[in-house]
Formats: structure tokens, sequence, C-alpha cells
């Protein structure tokens, strides 16, 4: 597994500056501003240009960058037709494959929906699910972080508990902890004592690994009484991103956090710049 050395800071794909949609021009952006990484977007299907794959891996390899992928949206662990499952599953591998051949670090992904259903049946479901997409990485040789993300809808599963239970529980797998997911799907929870319970619960429940190989989610975010509507800008919303910088550099976070907000590029410029100022020397 890829141990990073520092905390990354992410576009949520190819910044929207690069017209042509291209990833080499998108890496070599980021790198121009000081950004060292990207969450390479298969919402929509998992596509890649075949001669970009070892240019990619080569970029990631000698510009100390970290790549992640996020699965596409189509995936439900508890679907309950046998095709729309063993879809959700191959989308996952499909992820995880192109995602490894890139050079990357870690997939995330919407796991499942609960449907009304028991959510103990629905958590056994998911782990079964993640477990045998676990052995099917590790026979084709694959070592990557296999993250299902903490979702911003209570009908939605993948809540921190289910998250940090099934890191312990399955191999490979750690959460990809969304933070303004939490705070819509809790309906207010936001602060710098909030985000630090969720490190401290992350470290304590699955160990360091959980924080010195971070993936995580952040962007301004619109919300109702059901959770998560529509991602904002972070200036525009209510989210207190400078004390969530403040809790990740405090607990000494490694690994990567990708921005999700419309502006892409200028919010997650925002935050690196923000850490940067703040961080220990040695972060």
């Amino acid at each position: 597994m890829i141990k990073p050395k520092k905390l990354h800071f992410a576009t949520a794909g190819i910044p929207l500056c690069i017209k042509d949609r291209d990833y080499i021009k998108g890496l070599q952006y980021n790198l121009d501003k000081n950004l060292s990484g990207l969450e390479m977007e298969f919402v929509r299907g998992v596509r890649m240009k075949e001669k970009n794959i070892p240019l990619i891996k080569e970029f990631v390899k000698n510009n100390n960058f970290l790549l992640t992928a996020h699965g596409p949206y189509y995936i439900n662990l508890n679907a309950q037709e046998d095709d729309k499952y063993e879809a959700s599953l191959k989308r996952i591998l499909d992820t995880a494959r192109m995602a490894h051949k890139c050079g990357a670090y870690s997939i995330t992904f919407h796991a499942a929906y609960y449907l009304q259903q028991d959510p103990d049946k629905v958590y056994d479901r998911v782990k079964k699910a993640l477990t045998d997409i676990v052995n099917t990485l590790k026979s084709e040789n694959i070592e990557i972080w296999v993250r299902p993300e903490l979702t911003g809808k209570s009908s939605q599963w993948g809540n921190l508990e289910e998250l940090i239970q099934i890191s312990k529980d399955v191999e490979m797998v750690l959460p990809c902890i969304d933070f303004s997911h939490m705070h819509a799907r809790l309906n207010g929870y936001n602060g710098y004592d909030n985000f630090s319970r969720i490190l401290e619960s992350m470290a304590t429940k699955i160990g360091e690994v959980a924080l010195e190989s971070f993936h995580g989610h952040v962007a301004g975010i619109e919300y109702t009484n059901k959770g998560e509507k529509k991602h904002l800008n972070l200036q525009d919303s209510d989210f207190k991103y400078k004390e969530l910088i403040k809790a990740l550099n405090d607990f000494h976070v490694k690994g990567l956090i990708v921005c999700e907000s419309p502006n892409i590029e200028e919010d997650t410029k925002l935050l690196a710049d923000l850490f940067h100022s703040l961080c220990n020397p040695n972060s």
C-alpha cells in the first residue's frame, strides 16, 4: 500500500479551467498550483484513454502526487435484483483496476441504500460484497484502499459507525470521510470539536492507519432535514472549513483531502493554502 508522507489536497476531477478535459493537463495544472492530488471521477462510467494510463502513472510516481478515484454513482450493494447487485460489484472492481493501473492510492464510492430494511441486515450484505471485492482484488495482486464513502442522507448506508465497523471487519477497507456529508446527514454537525471527534474515533477504533492513510471529501453544502441537497462553494456555505483544517493539522493527518465544491480548483487551493499556513514543520 502507498503510505503518504503528508496531507495532499486534490481537485474532484480535472480542474474546470482545462477545457478539453485532459487528465494529463489537469495533473500538471494542479502541480503548477502547488496542489499534489487529483481524484479521477468515474461517476458516469470507468473510462480512460489507453494512451493516458502509463503517462498518469509516471506523473504520479515522479511528482510525489496522490491519486484517487471515485466510482460510478450507479452502485448499490444492497440491490435486491441479482443483475443490479452484480453490476455494482463489477463497477467497484473496474474502478479499482483502472485506478491501480494509473498508480492510484485509494478508491471511493457510495456503497448502498437501506431500502427501508433492517440496517444490520444491510450491513451484513455490504460486508459480504466488500469481502468478495477485496478477495478478487487480492487474487489479481491489486493493493489499493477500498473505501465506502460517508453518505449525506439517512436513506443511504454509510454512517460513521458503519464505516468504522466495516473497516475493522474487512481487510483493505477504510472509510472515505465526507465531512460535508456528515454535516448534512446530522443537520449541522460542524466545527472543530465535531471534526475532532470524527478523527479521534477513527484513530481509537480502527487504529493510527486511519489517520496516516486518510481519504476525505469536503465542500460547502446545502442541506435539509433529510440531508444533503447540493454542493456549494465553501465561502457561500455555513461549513466551518477553517476549523476542519485546524483539526486535520492538530491530528497530524496524512493522506488526501478532495475538494468537491463547484469551483473545484479555487476551493482546493483555498484549503491547501490555509493548511500550509497552519501546518507543523514536519507535516
